[in-house]
């Protein structure tokens, strides 16, 4: 039953809310993820994975909220690169945002770009860096910059003639891996984090893209979501998984129109408060959740956003 006095919510403060008369004031954990960037076509550098910000576990959490209407921002993935033009890299992420915390969108993988190497073949900035071609540096990552870092740079691609690889997207857990002459460079890891009360590993790199290297490994997305990048002629990057922020594949060098990247996967935004405050809460539109996390966690109350939406305490 509700608290019924001021001192009454004071004393409940350490457990994340506080009550006045009928009413209820909550402390959030928060976890805010942004979209990952789409991977270029075409032997490109793969997308970064979108911002990761948390303050889970013993972290400053957010509040209090108290009754009413709070918006949340989930951002979407970026668009890979896609033909009929073989040099095109694909979007940055989209941010997500939660009160004062903003996560940037991953940066975006670069495609082959001509005249090379030149500032078109170098890796698109954001949370972490997409992947660099043509002997060019990844993008730089925690941009703009948060304490916590929020993500990584990316990879460099090496133009090492006959053989290409692009460089892979970095991670929020690390930097996304150099091309070399065999392959494109695997995508940084991404990091777990058990707000929900379960181990999830969210927000890795995209693999890169590379050309003329049959018998080399498929360039491999970083844990955490990441896409695979494409391994051979006319073999596509992969997309990011939704909700983890992952960033895109690189598209193998193919004949024109070139290899398409991998689409950034789509971010998250987990609210954690206290299991008290359950009936008192409820979250729209129907595709996010509330669920109650599960024991011996400690039964908290857990908003889950996977699209934009807002969350009603009463």
């Amino acid at each position: 039953m509700p608290l019924n006095s001021t001192r009454g919510g004071g004393s409940a403060k350490g457990f994340g809310f506080t009550a006045g008369i009928g009413k209820v004031f909550v402390d959030f954990d928060y976890l805010v993820i942004a979209g990952g960037g789409g991977g270029g076509n075409s032997r490109s550098g793969a997308g970064g994975a979108g911002g990761h910000r948390t303050s889970f576990p013993g972290g400053t959490k957010l509040g209090p909220f108290g009754p009413g209407t709070t918006p949340v921002t989930v951002g979407g993935g970026g668009t890979g690169g896609t033909g009929p033009v073989i040099q095109q890299s694909g979007t940055q992420g989209i941010d997500s945002t939660f009160s004062t915390i903003t996560s940037t969108g991953g940066g975006i993988g670069r495609s082959d770009q001509f005249p090379a190497p030149g500032p078109a073949s170098i890796g698109g900035p954001g949370g972490s860096g997409g992947g660099g071609v043509n002997n060019q540096v990844g993008g730089t990552g925690n941009t703009p910059p948060t304490s916590p870092p929020q993500g990584n740079n990316g990879g460099t691609g090496v133009d090492a003639g006959p053989n290409y690889g692009a460089g892979g997207g970095g991670g929020a857990g690390s930097v996304g891996t150099d091309g070399d002459e065999n392959r494109g460079g695997p995508g940084g890891n991404g990091l777990a984090n058990s707000i929900t009360g379960s181990s999830v590993t969210r927000a890795g790199g995209g693999g890169g893209g590379n050309y003329n290297a049959p018998v080399s490994p498929v360039p491999q997305g970083g844990p955490g979501g990441g896409g695979n990048g494409g391994s051979w002629d006319g073999t596509n990057g992969q997309p990011g998984s939704a909700g983890t922020g992952g960033g895109g594949g690189g598209g193998a060098q193919s004949p024109n129109p070139g290899a398409g990247g991998g689409n950034g996967g789509g971010g998250v935004v987990i609210l954690r408060g206290p299991s008290t405050i359950g009936a008192r809460i409820s979250v729209t539109p129907g595709t996010n959740t509330k669920t109650t996390s599960p024991a011996p966690d400690g039964a908290a109350t857990i908003l889950t956003f996977t699209v934009p939406g807002s969350f009603t305490i009463t």
